[in-house]
């Protein structure tokens, strides 16, 4: 007969590790509770986006340069929500992008010369709001 490192445990070792966890669970739920949660500045638009990045970025470098504080901790916390909406609308921006970069090849393939030139006007109206 062989021993198994959980023959000590009660309960053969897999139920009490249930167990256990049950337990455990509610503790953990309540701690997540008492984290506050922010909505961040909006980025409506792929501009407020940007400025929203670059600026937030800003705290966050001056942030991660001194000592990290429960109060830096809290700020740091609150400012990602900022950065998360902004890279949503960068991210979903630059899909759109993408996509219109793709009717531009396109056209290309195609000799298509108005689509190129209606879709690349479109396309570098667009990137310069994150470039130039």
């Amino acid at each position: 007969m062989i021993k198994t490192r959980t023959a000590w445990l009660p309960l053969g070792g897999l139920p009490c590790l249930a167990v256990w966890l049950a337990l455990a669970m509610p503790g953990l739920a309540l701690a997540d509770e008492r984290v506050e949660h922010f909505s961040g500045k909006p980025a409506e638009t792929l501009e407020q986006a940007v400025a929203n990045l670059s600026e937030y970025n800003r705290k966050l470098e001056a942030l991660l340069e001194g000592e990290l504080s429960p109060q830096e901790m809290g700020q740091v916390h609150e400012l990602t929500y900022t950065l998360e909406n902004a890279l949503e609308k960068i991210n979903a921006d630059l899909a759109a992008l993408a996509d219109t970069l793709e009717e531009v090849h396109i056209a290309s393939e195609t000799q298509d010369v108005e689509g190129v030139r209606q879709h690349g006007e479109v396309y570098l109206a667009e990137s310069r709001k994150i470039i130039d």
